[in-house]
């Protein structure tokens, strides 16, 4: 019985030594730095984003507009004036699949949308790639009944700013890795 607590206390103490040797390698992501060196916030909005190249007035150009936008938002937040060290270049192409098509009028009634995003960092001192990588977003959407076309419209709208906001989430979380943990 003694020897059973002689055990248990060694492991406790074991335990509580880890710990301790290790409580000094944990920092928060968004923490401000002590060292002087820039934190992970102004890392962030050091990144340039240049309008997607698509085509005037066309729905993708719309949905590269929100794109763009709601990164700048999760960049920056409403911050500005920081000179940008780094550059953001964006490629998407968008699709939309019927799921459910009513019979008696042939008409959808529910649908997917997407988002395939393909991006690239480009530092600006060296005009060199430090990180490329992909993304997408699928998202569902019900459009009522078949002559409420304003209605089926604005579902439609909302599918491709709810799958813009996907793609820009994802870009920003992946960029925040990087700035990180420099990988």
């Amino acid at each position: 019985m003694l020897s059973a607590r002689i055990r248990i206390a060694a492991r406790l103490v074991a335990v509580a030594a880890l710990a301790a040797l290790t409580a000094g390698c944990f920092q928060p992501m968004y923490a401000e730095r002590t060292d002087g060196t820039p934190g992970l916030r102004e890392k962030l909005m050091g990144v340039d984003i240049p309008p997607v190249d698509k085509p005037n007035a066309s729905r993708e150009a719309r949905v590269g507009v929100e794109v763009r936008n709601a990164l700048a938002f999760k960049l920056y937040g409403t911050a500005t004036g920081m000179p940008p060290t780094h550059r953001l270049v964006l490629r998407f192409s968008t699709n939309r699949q019927s799921l459910i098509v009513d019979p008696n009028t042939g008409l959808p009634s529910s649908e997917n949308y997407g988002i395939d995003a393909q991006y690239n960092l480009i530092e600006i001192a060296t005009n060199k790639s430090v990180m490329t990588g992909t993304t997408f977003s699928r998202v569902s959407y019900d459009m009522p009944g078949s002559y409420q076309r304003f209605a089926r419209t604005r579902a439609y709208r909302d599918a491709e700013d709810r799958a813009a906001n996907e793609i820009a989430e994802n870009i920003t979380t992946r960029l925040a890795s990087f700035f990180t943990a420099g990988t």
